[in-house]
């Protein structure tokens, strides 16, 4: 089987990263830090938006000087400003990365609903406002538009429903933009990683239930395994460069997607050993979202 983000996209746009106009969401840590690195190593121009200024203004030193602003992702007026900022300064816009995202453990009993909410917020809603606001800019035969969604879109694990359910909803307005660009040219992607070495996946996913949900012996350890970052960055390298439908990281990835519906029995099986104990730390544990978010207490 040949997956998309292994081949090289059938479009005239020669695979380069080269003068490509970047806007990239969740630029200031972890996934989308590392992408806009690489993507101005290669020779794109990029954009970067975020909400810890700080660490934005260090990431656009690294690439340039690049132009960044903080951005609220579900501030819809927000992210339609900070796209037609990235449009002026950059001179035009040929993709756009919907990369922020927040992520925190949450049983559905017992668990904190505003996990849920604010994922949905975040994840969904932000990825929307993007996808939304850079949409006319990069509806042209060279514009390319990625939503960063996960495994977790297509296999479930307990623990990570409202961050599952956030991605699944996150692969639907992938799926979906890429037919509506088609008409002119452009084309969209969706990424689904395992997990990554980021900062997010150490801050969300740090707790014990965690620990004691992915320990040394349970066979669901085996679909969590840490992969180092670079690899997710390599996929997405290659993908924004051939504007593929999907992306995917580590390889078994794509091997999982078609068969999600074998898969999760699987996943269900091997998660039940000393469940009933896991979820009971879960509901005892406060979590904190992997980014602090505006007017929020999280």
């Amino acid at each position: 089987m040949i997956l998309d983000s292994l081949r090289w996209d059938s479009s005239p746009w020669p695979a380069t990263l080269a003068g490509r106009r970047v806007l990239i969401t969740g630029a200031a840590r972890g996934i989308g830090a590392a992408l806009a690195a690489r993507l101005h190593e290669r020779g794109a121009r990029v954009a970067l938006a975020g909400l810890e200024p700080d660490l934005l203004a260090a990431v656009a030193a690294g690439c340039g000087s690049a132009p960044w602003w903080t951005c609220d992702v579900t501030d819809r007026d927000r992210v339609e400003e900070v796209a037609g900022l990235a449009v002026r300064e950059l001179g035009g816009l040929d993709v756009v990365v919907a990369n922020a995202g927040v992520a925190a453990q949450m049983p559905i009993i017992g668990g904190d609903p505003s996990v849920l909410e604010q994922s949905l917020r975040v994840n969904v809603l932000g990825v929307y406002n993007t996808l939304r606001a850079a949409g006319p800019h990069i509806s042209h035969e060279r514009g390319y538009a990625l939503a960063i969604a996960s495994l977790a879109a297509a296999v479930q694990a307990p623990l990570l429903g409202a961050y599952s359910a956030s991605k699944a909803a996150v692969e639907a307005l992938g799926n979906t933009f890429r037919a509506e660009l088609r008409p002119w040219g452009a084309k969209a992607g969706v990424a689904y990683f395992a997990e990554l070495d980021t900062d997010m996946t150490r801050r969300g996913f740090g707790t014990e239930a965690a620990a004691a949900m992915t320990g040394s012996g349970r066979a669901s350890s085996i679909v969590s395994a840490v992969t180092p970052l670079n690899v997710g960055i390599d996929a997405l390298e290659r993908g924004i460069a051939r504007r593929s439908k999907r992306v995917v990281a580590p390889w078994w990835v794509g091997g999982v997607l078609p068969a999600r519906m074998l898969a999760q029995p699987v996943v269900d099986a091997a998660a039940q050993r000393g469940l009933r104990d896991i979820l009971d730390i879960a509901r005892k544990e406060r979590v904190e979202l992997t980014t602090p978010q505006p007017d929020s207490d999280r």
